[in-house]
């Protein structure tokens, strides 16, 4: 503009920008790495069951592992108010963290109710059950005592992926132990971020622990604990100390006395784990 014979200053140049839309962003990550060609008739049916388990009176929570996280003094991005900066290692070695932390969440959409189970071993099928039957065992029986089913909505991988046989093979076995019928509804491929737990609960788990040193077990747990919102989510947060075996591996004896019932629409992101006493109803 000055050598146009127009001399600006810089705050004239904000404002135009600010006129024109320029302003500072940054790289969206909201490109899916794939396409599945069921997407939209899974979401449909996804919809369906949710409303169907409503009407019941059945519960259905949506259930994931939040991302690793390392106990020690490694960096956590994030600020906070205080009156000196906490110190952090200079770098972030995995092999200078005093522990590891893998947060499972339970989002219970009815009830407003958002319990995490910090496990301290691996993510496996083993564990995501376990996470489950501690919330049920304790809270989910007590606020549900009529339930004769359960929904999941998992997404296809992880601890819970929907084509493994040692996840429907721990399944069952949870199913038979709590003694209600589990039906599991997976989001299609590429399309975890839609699961209704990253955007109702994790986020809230996130800012309740931005900006803080998870220096201790007890500091995470207390930090968790915090997770809030004005519309009345509230957390419980509970340590699994349970080591789970990486690995494993299902055998034929687990594939030839699998039980699980899929569904006839989509079988292989739509089944269920009936206890052997329950009536299979189609």
């Amino acid at each position: 503009m000055a050598k146009l014979g127009t001399p600006v200053c810089a705050e004239v140049i904000r404002h135009w920008m600010e006129e024109q839309d320029l302003r500072l962003r940054q790289v969206g990550k909201d490109l899916a790495g794939g396409h599945s060609p069921d997407r939209d008739t899974q979401f449909e049916r996804i919809a369906a069951r949710i409303a169907e388990y409503e009407r019941a009176g059945n519960p259905s929570f949506s259930i994931d592992t939040k991302a690793k996280e390392h106990l020690g003094k490694l960096f956590r991005a994030g600020r906070v108010r205080s009156t000196q900066a906490f110190r952090a290692f200079d770098h972030d070695f995995p092999s200078w963290a005093d522990g590891v932390l893998i947060p499972h969440g339970i989002d219970d959409r009815v009830r407003n109710r958002g319990p995490m189970n910090l496990g301290l071993s691996h993510d496996t099928s083993q564990f995501a059950c376990d996470s489950f039957r501690w919330y049920w065992h304790r809270i989910g029986k007590r606020c549900y005592p009529q339930a004769t089913s359960i929904l999941w909505l998992c997404d296809c991988g992880g601890s819970n992926a929907a084509n493994t046989y040692l996840f429907k093979h721990d399944l069952q076995l949870l199913a038979e132990q709590i003694g209600v019928e589990i039906r599991v509804a997976h989001y299609p491929s590429y399309c975890s971020k839609y699961n209704l737990i990253e955007r109702r609960l994790f986020p809230h788990i996130t800012r309740a622990c931005q900006g803080l040193l998870f220096d201790t077990l007890d500091t995470v747990v207390t930090l968790m604990r915090k997770a809030a919102t004005s519309t009345g989510l509230r957390t419980t947060v509970n340590v699994i100390r349970r080591h789970y075996e990486t690995g494993r591996k299902a055998t034929e004896h687990m594939k030839q006395n699998l039980k699980i019932v899929f569904d006839h629409l989509l079988p292989k992101w739509n089944y269920r784990a009936i206890p052997q006493h329950a009536t299979v109803i189609n």
